[in-house]
């Protein structure tokens, strides 16, 4: 096993494996300064060796603005001294730099992965992004069973078995999964499910299952219907085509027409999941196709996944930060970070050459501990599927770019509307949930003229205002999200992450009760000029008519026409953080119905309040216990009887 210098294993995925040091100099100013950045810079490129790493550029705050491997990191790292040379994207990335942190590798094979690790790890705001918040459905046929179970899979492939995909999407691996179930009849039950069952399930009755939990089917017959599944998966359709034919023919010639049927039903399940293929791609085996079209500064990236032969679909992806990059370096990009989720197949097809393509073919094969080869396809089957992928790329992106034009427009009438001085870029919707002033809860939601920023979403437990005080539940809100402002602290200062900046609209839901609410915090912070809210509520008819009313800090009022794009944007909005909100208010209400008095108990886990529970019966009935009739509890030591006594028992 070879080591790095640090005499770590040598494991292309293990963080442990490199050796980092950071730059110890960090100059506190924020603003923009290339002189500093490039001072910076320089000091870090008086310790650096030519040896291959990877480097990224840090903020006065302490966040990752880029993120870049190189061959040799000093000479890499120093031509961003030449700051004349620079583009104007990295000129803006070095004036904001204050220091560096580099780590060093054994190859530029393993730099180039662990870049595409640490960017998705980071995401910098100057690296191409795949923004991508899901992961790729597989299907997993497991092997860890005398009678292996088929299922979908999302997340970490760490049990033991076969797994088929990327899916593009979770309908796709549905609707594939029910046609597989039909065709070979195997279990999609758990485990315990399987276990305790004394009669088929409906599965069984719907010809979806051959009841192996209950003895319907041997051993040796189910192990057979997994072999035909395996090769049936692995692109060998064809030979169980055959095979079912001539087992429905045998059948029919032996008068068990019931038997027939079955396997009838088997093959229309082979020729749906075949005929579910709109591209014909026997002939390329398992490999990725990769696309790209460009237009108006904006990129997508189409890809088509090929398994066996078979399409498990295809996934359109756009890119952020590609302005004033190469489209070949953004395809790289793409597939890197694309590939740390998923596992390389044996074949990538690209649409153009690639300038790092022997070191992108290196890293791959490392990462697939397999040989990967990248290939611009030229005839055949395989240029035929790259024209599909190429034309399926530009279909996509004109369909961006026309919904793009469409939030933009309503992003400018909106801002028209609400008069903004420019369309917002940052909007952040607020709404309570709570019955009767119980489980109370907050939630904000964020928009952006891309959409929803889920990841930037976040819930309030209600703390401090009283029950049924909508009022004071907002003030709450309101206070917990904006105090890191209350002494003049600019944004961002002080703390890192998308709520250290102000939003550009504040939309509220409710009417001038709660907008006063949210305006008294904010002129309590100093903030009522720089923060724009308007409160929305609906209108004399409840919203039928969707004639809701924006209420503005003045006391104004303004409402929309009901064809209007713009309200449909705000109604849009208020469902969303309508919908967040009721669903964070229902989890705390369920943790809450399944909550007891003992979990208030510190030190008293599970396992121990099961004892005390099964012992006495219920929690009443264990406060009231005495010491000496907690002592005798199966499981509880006298430690832990003193506690729950002292507890319950604190005056003595």
């Amino acid at each position: 096993m070879s080591r790095t210098e640090a005499g770590t294993p040598h494991d292309p995925r293990g963080a442990e494996r490199f050796d980092e040091s950071r730059a110890a100099s960090t100059v506190a100013r924020a603003q923009p300064d290339l002189e500093a950045g490039v001072k910076a810079i320089r000091e870090m490129v008086k310790v650096l060796r030519p040896v291959p790493g990877v480097y990224r550029m840090v903020d006065a705050r302490g966040d990752v603005l880029y993120v870049g491997k190189a061959r040799s990191l000093k000479a890499r790292v120093a031509n961003y001294t030449q700051w004349k040379a620079l583009s104007g994207r990295l000129q803006r990335m070095v004036s904001q730099t204050r220091s560096m942190e580099i780590v060093t590798t054994n190859s530029e094979a393993e730099a180039l992965l662990l870049e595409a690790q640490l960017i998705k790890r980071f995401r910098p705001p100057f690296n191409v992004l795949l923004r991508d918040d899901k992961s790729f459905p597989f299907i997993l046929l497991r092997a860890d069973h005398t009678f292996p179970r088929i299922h979908k899979h999302r997340g970490a492939r760490r049990a033991k078995g076969n797994y088929y995909g990327p899916f593009a999407s979770a309908g796709s691996v549905n609707t594939t999964l029910n046609a597989l179930q039909k065709l070979f009849l195997l279990r999609s039950c758990t485990d315990s499910f399987f276990n305790n069952r004394d009669r088929p399930c409906l599965l069984y009755q719907i010809k979806r299952c051959s009841a192996p939990c209950v003895g319907r089917i041997s051993e040796e017959n189910y192990a057979g219907l997994v072999r035909q599944a395996k090769d049936f998966l692995a692109g060998k359709s064809g030979a169980v085509q055959a095979d079912l034919e001539k087992q429905m023919a045998k059948a029919a010639e032996n008068l068990d027409f019931e038997t027939a049927a079955i396997l009838r039903d088997r093959l229309r399940a082979a020729t749906f999941i075949q005929g579910s293929q709109a591209i014909n791609a026997k002939a390329v085996g398992d490999a990725d196709v990769f696309a790209l079209a460009a237009k108006g500064g904006q990129i997508c990236v189409q890809a088509f996944f090929i398994r066996g032969g078979q399409n498990w679909g295809h996934r359109a992806f756009f890119p952020r930060h590609v302005k004033e990059v190469e489209e070949a370096e953004v395809l790289t990009d793409v597939m890197l970070q694309f590939y740390e989720e998923v596992p390389p197949p044996p074949t990538i097809l690209v649409d153009r050459d690639l300038p790092e393509a022997e070191l992108i073919e290196a890293a791959l094969s490392e990462l697939a501990e397999r040989k990967v080869v990248l290939s611009i396809p030229q005839r055949g089957d395989r240029r035929k599927l790259m024209a599909q992928a190429s034309r399926n790329a530009v279909e996509a992106l004109d369909r961006r770019l026309a919904e793009t034009g469409t939030k933009a427009k309503v992003h400018r009438e909106l801002a028209e509307f609400l008069e903004l001085e420019e369309p917002p870029q940052r909007i952040e919707i607020y709404d309570n949930s709570h019955i009767q002033g119980a489980k109370a809860v907050g939630a904000m939601i964020v928009a952006s003229p891309e959409g929803f920023e889920k990841s930037q979403y976040r819930k309030f437990n209600i703390r401090e205002a009283q029950s049924n005080d909508d009022f004071g539940m907002m003030r709450e809100v309101m206070r917990r999200r904006f105090r890191r402002f209350a002494d003049g602290e600019e944004p961002g200062e002080g703390a890192k992450g998308h709520h250290a900046v102000l939003p550009d609209l504040v939309l509220i839901d409710g009417g001038k009760g709660q907008l006063s609410s949210v305006m008294s915090v904010l002129e309590e912070f100093g903030l009522a000029e720089d923060v724009p809210v308007v409160g929305i509520a609906k209108g004399p008819h409840h919203g039928r008519e969707g004639r809701e009313v924006f209420h503005f800090p003045d006391g104004r009022e303004k409402t929309l026409p009901t064809n209007s794009p713009v309200l449909f944007y705000a109604q849009r909005l208020r469902d969303e953080v309508h919908r967040y909100v009721i669903g964070a208010h229902r989890a705390k209400r369920s943790k809450g119905i399944t909550a007891s008095p003992l979990d208030e108990i510190p030190g008293i886990g599970p396992a121990r309040k099961r004892a005390l529970l099964l012992h006495f019966g219920t929690a009443s009935k264990v406060r009231a216990a005495a010491l000496e009739d907690l002592r005798r509890a199966p499981g509880v030591s006298d430690k832990v009887a003193r506690t729950v006594y002292d507890f319950y028992h604190a005056g003595g």
